[in-house]
């Protein structure tokens, strides 16, 4: 099996931090000598991350470019690395930083000048499930039995992601954060967010700019506010105080928890020594010191089961591997001025696991609506975004007519306005699938179907233009996050 490393680079532009790290990945031909190459990253290793920095902004609704650019390039110098030395990578820019003015602009300007980077813009549920999966909780979901939260918070949110068997199946934010209250070193309140103020009337505590909080005081509310949190994690859904800190959708069903961890920069902070003063809780400006020591002593009194993340401040911070290159079969369906087109998401609909003989309607209608509902939510109906379809080895007419029906339906239902549906396939069925779904859609959406080219859900695709007239080349890639935390 041929052998390569690259080198790769992870940029997390945050609401209230700015990390960088690069990191060296190993890929191994996974192909035999006589098919096109296929690649597997077969090893991981960090070796360099950045110091965390303070996100610069000009003013609360835009970003400083020029700052960050800085940055960037003081850290590709710390590196000791080029930007010729880099062979792939991605800019994740997240939280309240998605929201500026100028946020589209300086990820896609990062990324120019940072090489060919997968570019997203996360919301805080792509942002849950990233940091899920940069703390290790995807992969320990599938070494274990049951559900693996992981709660990523940090200066204003608490992103939580909830993983079973390797597969994102829930996620849901709170307004918990380290920097939702700020004080001197003295106690003084200097900002309170606005978002914590219904859970304080709820919980009878009055608590306002310019006042002076004690020590004891602020304990008892970052105890409170953890408390709150957790207990909505534990199945307690119906209470007031926890409903009232979700930032937007409400879950339905909290899935049963059997591990649970804690990332991000509170995360990091539940591995210090805890303040026993005012003084060493201020030492941010914030009450992140003591949120992080209150949840790590309420944290135990649940059934779940504690575990420890392999990345905390970091765990966003992702690098972007070239998991394969290959091309598509020569029956696909699309127009040639579609493409080409870059860094496509991967949402996955895995009919082996839900798999009737013959496939049922009903069956595959609810996996397909889980999976326009999973796009809208994690890319916040922002595309295109492939849908993949594997997991069925053999497609007879009236399968391949329902897929196109139920696909077509649920992707106009979910996506109206949206004016691209790209499908992915494993087997022999692009040019019949594309036309079934062409007839339904009549060009709204357009359609590209491909076959022959297996993606995992959370892949990013690039597709390029028909060599031949018939056969699309396809890069296929993927997060990779780095083994273990560094220094």
């Amino acid at each position: 099996m041929e052998e390569q490393w690259i080198r790769s680079v992870g940029i997390d532009l945050g609401t209230s931090t700015t990390k960088f790290i690069v990191s060296r990945l190993r890929l191994g031909r996974m192909s035999s000598a006589f098919s096109l190459p296929r690649f597997q990253i077969v090893e991981r290793q960090l070796l360099y991350a950045s110091p965390v920095y303070t996100t610069p902004l000009l003013d609360q609704t835009q970003i400083d470019a020029e700052q960050v650019f800085a940055l960037l390039q003081a850290e590709y110098r710390a590196a000791g690395i080029t930007l010729a030395d880099v062979g792939s990578g991605a800019v994740i820019i997240t939280g309240e930083s998605a929201t500026k003015a100028n946020a589209q602009q300086i990820v896609h300007k990062l990324a120019e000048r940072a090489g060919d980077f997968v570019v997203a813009t996360a919301g805080a549920d792509l942002e849950g499930v990233l940091a899920g999966k940069g703390a290790g909780a995807e992969a320990r979901s599938k070494e274990i039995r049951g559900v693996v939260a992981n709660v990523d918070i940090g200066g204003g949110t608490a992103n939580v992601a909830f993983f079973e068997r390797g597969r994102a199946i829930a996620t849901v934010t709170f307004h918990v954060g380290g920097r939702l209250i700020r004080l001197s070193e003295h106690g003084e309140i200097r900002y309170l967010s606005p978002h914590l103020k219904e859970w304080l009337a709820l919980k009878g505590m009055a608590v306002a700019v310019g006042q002076t909080i004690r020590f004891d005081e602020l304990r008892e509310l970052t105890r409170a506010l953890g408390e709150s949190m957790l207990r909505y994690l534990a199945g307690d859904s119906e209470t007031k105080a926890g409903r009232s800190l979700v930032l937007g959708r409400q879950l339905a069903t909290v899935p049963p928890i059997k591990e649970i961890m804690i990332s991000g920069g509170v995360g990091q902070m539940m591995l210090q020594p805890p303040p026993k003063t005012m003084v060493e809780t201020a030492r941010h400006g914030d009450m992140g010191p003591l949120l992080a020591q209150t949840l790590k002593e309420e944290l135990p009194r649940y059934r779940w089961r504690v575990a420890v993340p392999q990345q905390t401040v970091r765990a966003t911070v992702i690098g972007a591997g070239m998991q394969a290159t290959e091309i598509s079969g020569s029956t696909v369906f699309l127009h040639p001025t579609l493409l080409p087109i870059k860094n496509v998401p991967v949402i996955k609909l895995d009919l082996a696991e839900k798999r009737s003989s013959p496939l049922s309607v009903e069956t595959f209608r609810q996996l397909v609506e889980e999976s326009m509902a999973t796009a809208g939510r994690l890319f916040e109906g922002k595309g295109p975004f492939a849908f993949a379809v594997s997991g069925l080895p053999y497609c007879s007419y009236a399968t391949l007519q329902l897929i196109a029906e139920e696909l077509a339906n649920a992707f106009r239902r979910a996506f109206p306005d949206h004016p691209l549906l790209v499908v992915v396939c494993e087997h022999d069925m692009a040019k019949a699938l594309g036309q079934s779904l062409s007839l339904r859609c009549k060009g709204k959406p357009d359609v590209i179907c491909i076959d022959q080219v297996k993606v995992e859900h959370g892949d990013y695709i690039d597709l390029g233009e028909p060599i031949s007239g018939t056969m699309i080349p396809v890069v296929i890639k993927t997060l990779a996050f780095a083994d273990q935390e560094k220094g």
